[in-house]
């Protein structure tokens, strides 16, 4: 008797290079591709930025808001409007003193 070795033939060989090379695509694909691990977290850390950057727009609206209904026919803020006046026209009263 003899024993003869078996040899995996050619159709195994490229039926396991053709596997091996998927896996190694579809993973590099799921840790670095556009909706990869990496990709993730950087939506996650931009997402963050963006709250804080949303919160911070807010604050500023309603401060503006606020600044509005100062100036508004229902209230009127006298001090706001001196301010404001002297602002845009750059004047100052005879009693205040300009320090640069």
């Amino acid at each position: 008797m003899t024993h003869r070795r078996a040899r995996p033939t050619l159709g195994t060989l490229i039926f396991f290079a053709v596997a091996l090379s998927l896996s190694a695509y579809f993973t590099f694909a799921a840790v670095q591709g556009d909706f990869g691990l990496f990709r993730r977290a950087e939506i996650s850390v931009e997402a963050h930025e963006l709250q804080g950057e949303l919160a911070h727009l807010r604050e500023d609206v309603s401060r503006m808001e606020n600044l509005t209904h100062r100036l508004s026919d229902e209230y009127l803020d006298l001090d706001l409007l001196d301010q404001q006046a002297r602002d845009t026209l750059g004047m100052i009263r005879a009693d205040e003193i300009v320090v640069n």
